[in-house]
């Protein structure tokens, strides 16, 4: 004994590099370096993430801590530690080790679930009907997020923090929350808002929870079918956004090969994130397009620039790991990107950075692109709904809006206009 503590000899042979002391996590340390490995860390990160992990199973050891009762706040204690010994608050990159080394041991049975918050009886039928909406209904993560973050706020604002009678719901309650929530950013924010609420009415109603019919009490939104016209870019724009990317990067050859598929191919930023590698069939030159929307999967043609410029992405950008998706990220750990929004990130990034002024900045934009594109240069909509992939002939039938020039020789001369 120490100073009060067990003195702990040191094991050999080293891990990683890097000394091993005894400790609740040794045997969990080999899996450790072979998870920074397949992430695509380099040595010298791999053997300073290792280094912390030894100092935490040390620490564990010395305090007479087991495995099971590390967690999230027994790692920031940990940290807390550490940071006095260096007599600094933060140091880049820990939380993010301990964090990875958490999951890693929860995934091997070594360590308990993390515990679930105390939740409020409105944020657990929130909740409740999110598994409804995942598990009966089977939609898309972002469809989830965009219907039930309204219904946290209609919940807590009808019954605060208290039980939820659902049976108590009146019309009035319903209409007088989307006549404070439907305004405030626009017709696009007022529809979700709208089919949010009508979809938890009706998920009440089917759960029994309530008796009357509450969906006929949610106001409409004024949405008038084929009203707006679809934003597309200026002529010559698409091609000053591919010329900026500087291709003798690593970024700059990822970026613009994601461009190229939303240019040419007219894919979503969620179908460009879901990219497999063995959705490029190189020889046949296709690719496979994974949807939710339209009619689902689908094999496209691949473009000779477009295979070109994903093909350079593989040999020159994208890094060495064992993920399967096409686009990951350019720093360690090489992971998929989180969702589609990092792609419309990058949109709004290059279109800043060539000086195309544009009144939408998402990656659907390019989408919008080709199809006016396509319509300018003869293209029939239907030929442009098999492109797009729409289910609904209905769909494409809005670019026809945008033909000005063609619409102008059909229109009638108005009766009071100059002679």
């Amino acid at each position: 004994m120490v100073g009060g503590r067990m003195k702990l000899s040191y094991v050999s042979p080293k891990i990683g590099g890097v000394r091993v002391s005894h400790g609740p996590l040794l045997k969990h340390i080999e899996a450790c370096l072979e998870q920074e490995r397949a992430l695509g860390y380099k040595s010298e990160s791999i053997q300073t993430h290792l280094r912390l992990i030894s100092r935490l199973n040390l620490w564990l050891a010395q305090t007479r801590r087991t495995l099971a009762q590390l967690n999230e706040e027994l790692m920031e204690r940990f940290l807390q530690h550490v940071r006095r010994k260096r007599e600094r608050r933060y140091v880049t990159g820990e939380p993010t080790t301990l964090r990875r080394l958490l999951e890693l041991l929860r995934d091997r049975g070594a360590i308990p679930p993390p515990e679930q918050p105390q939740r409020c009886p409105a944020q657990s039928t929130a909740e409740e009907y999110r598994r409804f909406l995942a598990k009966e209904r089977g939609l898309a993560s972002a469809t989830i997020y965009n219907y039930a973050r309204h219904i946290d706020r209609f919940l807590s604002g009808r019954f605060g923090t208290g039980p939820v009678r659902l049976s108590r719901l009146h019309a009035c309650d319903v209409t007088a929350f989307v006549q404070r929530n439907a305004h405030v950013n626009g017709r696009g924010h007022a529809l979700q808002v709208v089919t949010g609420v009508r979809s938890f009415l009706r998920f009440a109603r089917y759960r029994g929870y309530i008796a009357t019919d509450l969906e006929a009490s949610v106001p409409r939104v004024a949405n008038w079918k084929l009203a707006s016209l679809p934003k597309d870019l200026p002529r010559g724009a698409v091609q000053r956004v591919l010329a900026q990317c500087d291709r003798a990067t690593v970024t700059g050859t990822r970026n613009y090969a994601i461009l190229m598929l939303l240019a040419r191919l007219g894919l979503r930023g969620g179908e460009v994130v879901a990219l497999r590698l063995e959705d490029i069939d190189w020889e046949k030159g296709e690719i496979t397009v994974r949807s939710k929307k339209g009619g689902g999967w689908a094999r496209l043609p691949l473009p000779a620039d477009v295979g070109t410029a994903i093909a350079g992405y593989l040999e020159r950008g994208r890094p060495r790991c064992a993920n399967r998706n096409v686009f990951v990220r350019i720093q360690a750990p090489h992971r998929p990107f989180a969702s589609s929004g990092v792609v419309s990130v990058l949109v709004r990034t290059a279109l800043d950075q060539a000086g195309v002024k544009s009144a939408r900045k998402g990656a659907h934009v390019f989408r919008h692109t080709l199809a006016t594109d396509l319509l300018r240069h003869g293209a029939s909509l239907d030929e442009i709904g098999r492109v797009l992939r729409h289910k609904d002939p209905d769909t494409t039938a809005i670019y026809a809006k945008v033909e000005i020039e063609a619409l102008r020789r059909l229109a009638l001369p108005w009766a009071g206009g100059a002679r």
